[in-house]
């Protein structure tokens, strides 16, 4: 009978993939976050400065998590007022004093759906990033 060395390489194999879907993760979340900046409407360039992200490992899983502290990225993207994208808005318009003491008159800011637009546009892009990766590394 013929002898056979059995070697466990199951580690090095583990190691390999999450090192390839953290490279995946940066590379991912920093094209979506980069393309969310692209988007956001530009008043003062507070919001658009104040996007980003994340990638963190809990246990086995690793996760990649794109935001903004501000409360405006929020009004940004959903819209506020009578504009609001899921109706739940205030009705009837308002008053209000911007950063120069100057009042004004609003019913509300329409959204821009900065991340929803980049997510929805870069999605392909990701794929075929996540392909080429991950699948670089399952060869």
């Amino acid at each position: 009978m013929a002898n056979v060395e059995f070697h466990d390489n199951s580690a090095a194999v583990k190691a390999a993939l999450n090192g390839a879907i953290e490279a995946f993760l940066h590379e991912a979340a920093g094209e979506l976050t980069s393309q969310t900046q692209r988007n956001t409407r530009v008043d003062t360039g507070q919001t658009k400065g104040a996007w980003q992200y994340n990638v963190a490992k809990s246990g086995t899983i690793t996760v990649a998590t794109i935001g903004n502290p501000l409360e405006n990225a929020i009004w940004e993207e959903f819209g506020t007022g009578e504009y609001a994208i899921h109706g739940d808005g205030r009705k009837g318009g308002w008053k209000y004093r911007d950063r120069n003491g100057n009042w004004h008159c609003t019913k509300g800011k329409t959204p821009t759906r900065a991340f929803f637009t980049a997510y929805t546009s870069t999605k392909p892009k990701i794929i075929k990033l996540a392909e080429l990766t991950i699948g670089a590394q399952m060869k």
